[in-house]
């Protein structure tokens, strides 16, 4: 007993040290931060040189967003040691991360080295908390909440861009058939492909016409080509039918070939097949329900039913 005790409050002093560090640490890169942030805007002349935040992501993505600035301009140092060998784009991590994160729309935005930077930061403070959680109740609790919290911490990242990348597939489903109407409706009216793409991009305020506002400003601008910007935008996206659409629709105006009539059709035949996955995942909800409902209604039902026969049952044998 008296080993228990002194391992707890060992681990204890430990936790209190290991948070003090940590807030010193976060005070000192704060301040490192300012000041190599107001130096570079005096050499910039108050120019923004980092990329936007990451918006309508979840928090795992939102610092690593954050660390890829604070990266960028040297505000804090990396513990990963792919990142501090400068090798964490020849990680096998890496190249998964490149993989995904162009479907989930964050490869501008969040480097390979924010990424595992990311990674191991959260594994190290989940197993943190989890050891803290779990110290005043036992050791054997302490370690398996240390080791829960560090596995969570580590998958958030890749569990973060997953949803993201399911979240935009689901919205180019939702609004492929709306932009593909507009562009045709613009191509009856007498417009070229270009100015209806355009107005499109620039009429419509949701995440997938701001991405096909993106790619007809880069080909319009000469960044690169209209294939290449189409094929881009068909890249970014986790959507088999828009891919399809993009090369009908390069393959239509490179031989000259009639688009109105193609488009329309591919309008509905997209709208007919995202409702179909609408319908398909309605139907999937009951199925998914069943789990809670097992677990957790269930059980208590069956107490509250059952309790007050259970009690008298007791009473009755004593």
């Amino acid at each position: 007993m008296s080993v228990a005790i002194v391992v707890m409050g060992v681990a204890a002093c430990c936790g209190g040290a290991s948070l003090t560090l940590a807030v010193l640490s976060l005070g000192a890169a704060r301040m490192r931060r300012r000041r190599r942030a107001n130096a570079l805007g005096l050499a910039t002349g108050g120019i923004r040189i980092i990329a936007p935040r990451v918006e309508g992501r979840g928090l795992a993505l939102r610092y690593a967003d954050a660390l890829t600035r604070r990266l960028y301009i040297g505000a804090t140092e990396p513990i990963a040691p792919c990142v501090r060998k400068k090798r964490a784009a020849q990680t096998r991590a890496g190249a998964r991360y490149r993989q995904r994160a162009q479907a989930a729309g964050c490869d501008k935005d969040i480097t390979v080295s924010a990424y595992c930077e990311a990674r191991m930061r959260l594994a190290l403070i989940g197993a943190l908390f989890g050891a803290l959680l779990g110290v005043f109740l036992s050791t054997e609790l302490s370690v398996l909440l240390a080791s829960f919290g560090c596995l969570a911490g580590w998958t958030a990242p890749t569990r973060d861009i997953e949803a993201a990348r399911r979240a935009r597939a689901v919205g180019a489903e939702r609004h492929l058939s709306e932009m593909l109407e507009v562009v045709a409706l613009g191509l009856r009216s007498g417009l070229t492909f270009d100015r209806s793409f355009e107005m499109y991009g620039s009429h419509f305020d949701s995440e997938f016409a701001q991405s096909c506002a993106k790619a007809h400003r880069r080909w319009s601008l000469g960044f690169a080509t209209r294939e290449e910007a189409l094929h881009d935008l068909a890249a970014s996206y986790d959507c088999a039918e828009l891919a399809r659409i993009v090369d009908s629709v390069i393959r239509s105006l490179r031989f000259g070939s009639s688009l109105a009539g193609l488009l329309e059709e591919a309008a509905v035949q997209s709208r007919a097949t995202y409702r179909t996955a609408l319908e398909e995942r309605v139907a999937k909800a009951p199925v998914k329900m069943m789990l809670p409902t097992g677990t957790l209604i269930l059980p208590a039902m069956l107490l509250l039913v059952m309790g007050p026969i259970l009690l008298e049952l007791a009473g009755g044998f004593k």
